[in-house]
């Protein structure tokens, strides 16, 4: 068996000593210069973060989040005086207020304020806007209130949530008692007991009637003291609630009560 040397097919090198002493020279110039490289690097970048250090710093403006559609003014700012009482103004819903007109769900409604009192804001959880044109549940239209006087609120409800019937008038639903039972709710904030109902009355307002009714709730969230009036008009029933603590009671009683009778859909 033959063996072969591959190390003598390698080319022989022969190093002289003038050879070596550049070779070697050459390698101090490049290593001088990759360390010159590396400390103007070093220096071009301290120089710069100094630099940015020194920079101003851009002015950031934290603006607030866009306000809903409820205004936090007194009403009378914007609201028109009322022509049957200028002591008043008078609040007329129309599409651009809230979704349900738009979507022809409730149809437009109108009733006086004092003119001090002020828009509240809806939760978008109860204001419907996420169910329209079909809501199952009823709906808070709008809210209103005086820290003084007491608070208003227009509650929607689908007509086919109390009755089958197309279309159906307050009285196809049936009696007041009735149509308090299912609503009550809606007008305390929580329950609705029949022994905190201390009166009812039906009105006619042209060819629309009107369920209204005196609570008084002192377990309710809305207030001790509750007047509520209800119609029904297309496919919702439409019923308009003002509450008040006993000390806004006592001091607004006629106030409240003339804002109640105002409420016409």
């Amino acid at each position: 068996m033959t063996t072969f040397a591959f190390t003598s097919l390698l080319p022989l090198t022969v190093s002289s000593p003038s050879s070596s002493s550049k070779f070697s020279a050459f390698h101090a110039i490049r290593a001088s210069l990759d360390s010159e490289y590396v400390a103007s690097r070093h220096t071009l970048r301290r120089e710069f973060l100094k630099g940015v250090a020194l920079m101003p710093l851009p002015l950031v403006v934290m603006r607030e989040p866009p306000p809903s559609h409820a205004r936090e003014v007194e009403v009378g700012s914007f609201l028109p005086p009322s022509p049957s009482d200028p002591s008043f103004v008078l609040f007329k819903a129309t599409p651009k207020d809230t979704p349900a007109p738009r979507a022809g769900n409730v149809q437009p409604y109108k009733f006086i304020l004092p003119p001090t009192w002020k828009q509240a804001r809806v939760a978008n959880i109860l204001s419907g806007n996420y169910c329209q044109p079909k809501c199952a549940e009823p709906w808070v239209e709008v809210k209103f209130e005086d820290e003084k006087q007491g608070k208003v609120q227009v509650v929607a409800s689908p007509l086919i949530r109390l009755t089958n019937k197309p279309n159906a008038s307050i009285e196809d639903i049936g009696s007041p008692e009735k149509l308090i039972a299912s609503l009550g709710p809606f007008v305390t904030g929580n329950t609705l007991d029949p022994d905190e109902l201390l009166e009812t009355s039906v009105e006619k307002i042209g060819d629309q009637t009107y369920y209204k009714y005196v609570l008084e709730t002192p377990y309710a969230l809305t207030g001790t003291h509750n007047l509520a009036k209800a119609t029904a008009k297309g496919n919702t029933v439409v019923l308009f609630v003002v509450s008040a603590n006993d000390k806004q009671w006592q001091t607004s009683e006629e106030t409240l009560k003339a804002v109640l009778n105002s409420f016409e859909v």
